[in-house]
C-alpha cells in the first residue's frame, strides 16, 4: 500500500508537472503572438506615418508654388521660410531634449562658425537639390513629378565612378538603362497631352543630380558634426538660409512679396508653417521607417510611395493619361526597384565574401603559429 500511495503522488505530481508545463508553454505562445502583433502595428503605423506625410509635402508644395487660387511667384522664398522652420525646431527640440531627456533624444545645438563653414560645400549642394526640386514641382503636374525626378539612381551609378571610382555591375547598369527608358518615354508622353514644361524637365534633372551629390558630400561632412544627423540638419539648413537671400534679391522674389496680395493672410501663413513642419518631420519619419524596417525596405516602400502618389494624383486633378504614360510610370518603378534589389544582393554578397576572407586570414595564421612552435621544438 505505502508503494501505491508513493506511485500515486509521483503520477499526480507529473500530471501537475505536465499541466503546468502546457499552460507555461501556451501563455508563453501568446506572449510571442502579442509581441509580434504589436510589432507589425508598429511598422505599419510607421510606413503609413511616411506615406502620409511624404505624399502631403507634395501636394502642399505644389500648392503654395503653382496655385491659382495663390498665385505666388516666389519658390525660393517658400523654401527659404521651411528651411527656417527646420532650424527653429532644431533649436527647439534641443532644448526640450536637454532639460527634459525623455521626451526628445535631439542632440543640442549652438551655433558655432568654424563647423557652418566645414559644412558649407553640402549647403550649397543642398540649396541646388532643394531648390530644383521645388521649381520642378512647380513646372509639372504631380503626377509627373516621380518621373521628372527619376534619374537619381542614374547620377549616382555615374558619379560613384567619377568621384569615388567605383564600379557597378551588368546587373544595375541594366537597372538604370530601364530608369532612363522610363524617363525619355514619359517625357515624350507628357508632352502628347500638352501639360509639359520642359524647364520642368530641366528642373527634375538637376534635381536629380543634387539629391546623388547630397548624398556624397553628406558622408564627407557628417565626422564635422560628431556624426549627428541632428546637427547637420542645423547647420546645414542654417547656411542655407544665409545663402538664399542674395538668391532672392538677384530672382526680385523681395518684390514680389512687396506685392502679394495675401502676405498678411493667417491662412496663407498657417499653410506656410505647415509645410515648414511638413518639411522637417519628412526627415525623422524617414530615419523612423529605416529604424523600424531596413534600407532596403525604405526604398521599396518609397517606390511603392510614388506609385501610390502618381494614382492619388491623376484622380485628384482629373488628369487622362495614356497607356504609354503608366508603362513609362511602370518602368521608372520597376527599374528603381530592381536596382535596390540588386545592389541590396551585392552588397550582402561581398560582406559575406569578407568574412570568408578573414577567417580564412585567421586561420592561415593559427597554422603559421602552430608550424613555428614545431620547428622551434
Amino acid at each position: 500500500m505505502v508503494n501505491n500511495r508513493k506511485h500515486g503522488d509521483r503520477m499526480r505530481s507529473y500530471g501537475h508537472r505536465q499541466r503546468y508545463g502546457y499552460s507555461h508553454r501556451n501563455a508563453m505562445d501568446a506572449n510571442a503572438a502579442k509581441s509580434l502583433f504589436v510589432q507589425y502595428a508598429k511598422i505599419t503605423g510607421v510606413v503609413a506615418l511616411y506615406w502620409v506625410i511624404s505624399i502631403s509635402m507634395v501636394f502642399v508644395n505644389k500648392y503654395l508654388l503653382s496655385s491659382d487660387d495663390l498665385k505666388l511667384d516666389a519658390p525660393l522664398f517658400v523654401t527659404l521660410f521651411q528651411c527656417s522652420c527646420t532650424v527653429v525646431l532644431c533649436v527647439i527640440l534641443g532644448m526640450i531634449g536637454t532639460f527634459v531627456p525623455a521626451l526628445s533624444s535631439f542632440p543640442k545645438v549652438r551655433f558655432d562658425y568654424k563647423v557652418s563653414r566645414e559644412v558649407l560645400p553640402l549647403s550649397v549642394v543642398f540649396v541646388g537639390m532643394i531648390t530644383f526640386n521645388n521649381l520642378c514641382l512647380k513646372y509639372v503636374g504631380v503626377s509627373f513629378y516621380n518621373v521628372g525626378r527619376s534619374l537619381s539612381t542614374v547620377f549616382n551609378v555615374i558619379l560613384s565612378y567619377t568621384i569615388l571610382k567605383q564600379t557597378t555591375s551588368v546587373k544595375a547598369i541594366i537597372c538604370c538603362c530601364i530608369i532612363i527608358g522610363g524617363f525619355i518615354m514619359g517625357v515624350d508622353q507628357e508632352g502628347e497631352t500638352g501639360g509639359l514644361h520642359y524647364m520642368g524637365v530641366v528642373y527634375g534633372i538637376l534635381a536629380s543630380l543634387c539629391v546623388s551629390l547630397n548624398a556624397i558630400f553628406t558622408k564627407k561632412v557628417l565626422p564635422a558634426v560628431d556624426n549627428s544627423i541632428g546637427k547637420l540638419q542645423y547647420y546645414n539648413n542654417i547656411n542655407a538660409c544665409i545663402l538664399f537671400i542674395p538668391l532672392l534679391l538677384i530672382t526680385g522674389e523681395f518684390q514680389v512679396l512687396y506685392v502679394f496680395d495675401k502676405i498678411t493672410d493667417p491662412n496663407f501663413w498657417a499653410l506656410m508653417t505647415m509645410s515648414g513642419l511638413i518639411g522637417f518631420s519628412i526627415g525623422y519619419v524617414t530615419g523612423l521607417q529605416i529604424q523600424f524596417t531596413s534600407p532596403l525596405t525604405h526604398n521599396i516602400s518609397g517606390t511603392a510611395k510614388a506609385c501610390a502618389q502618381t494614382i492619388i494624383a491623376v484622380c485628384w486633378y482629373s488628369e487622362i493619361k495614356t497607356v504609354l504614360w503608366w508603362l513609362s510610370n511602370m518602368m521608372v518603378l520597376v527599374g528603381s526597384g530592381a536596382y535596390t534589389h540588386v545592389k541590396s544582393v551585392e552588397m550582402k554578397q561581398a560582406h559575406e565574401a569578407n568574412l570568408k576572407a578573414m577567417k580564412a586570414e585567421d586561420e592561415e595564421v593559427l597554422v603559421n603559429g602552430k608550424t613555428e612552435e614545431e620547428e622551434t621544438v
